[in-house]
């Protein structure tokens, strides 16, 4: 799939197994996978992360195949997911950062352009979530409030 911002093509990636059931190797069941989901939410792990430790540390290939749903899912059943999904935030938290450095950097228009692409995926992303229901129907994105909110 090529970039969205470049003429670039994307690079390969690894694919996700062809079977969609729990391998018989796994010797977790899935009360204990959701349980360490949300240990991990407690302790402030973002979705993300939680799947890369269950992966790494504890052997689960994929959380899907055991448990049936996806990390979010569980954490939304549990009622634990934050408000604003991570990809988001992160692309706040890159905002904000870009932001900081053009008002030290005043001339450095490579970064204003940055800045530009930045704030076009945050409105596009946050109109998929709020057509999606995960977010509020009236959230805006105001560039002065999530400064204090990412930092």
């Amino acid at each position: 799939m090529a970039r969205m911002h470049s003429r670039k093509k994307g690079k390969s990636g690894s694919k996700k197994p062809l079977r969609k059931t729990a391998p018989t190797w796994s010797r977790y069941k899935p009360a204990e996978i959701e349980m360490l989901i949300s240990k991990m939410t407690k302790e402030g792990k973002a979705p993300s992360q939680i799947g890369m430790i269950l992966r790494d540390v504890y052997g689960v290939p994929s959380t899907r195949a055991v448990v049936g749903k996806k990390i979010t899912h569980v954490l939304k059943d549990k009622k634990l997911l934050h408000d604003i999904p991570e990809d988001l935030t992160a692309l706040m938290r890159k905002y904000v950062l870009i932001k900081k450095h053009l008002d030290e950097n005043k001339k450095d228009q490579t970064a204003r352009r940055g800045l530009l692409l930045t704030s076009s995926k945050i409105k596009r992303l946050s109109d998929y979530y709020i057509d999606n229901e995960r977010l509020p129907d009236n959230w805006k994105f105001d560039p002065a409030k999530i400064r204090f909110l990412i930092e």
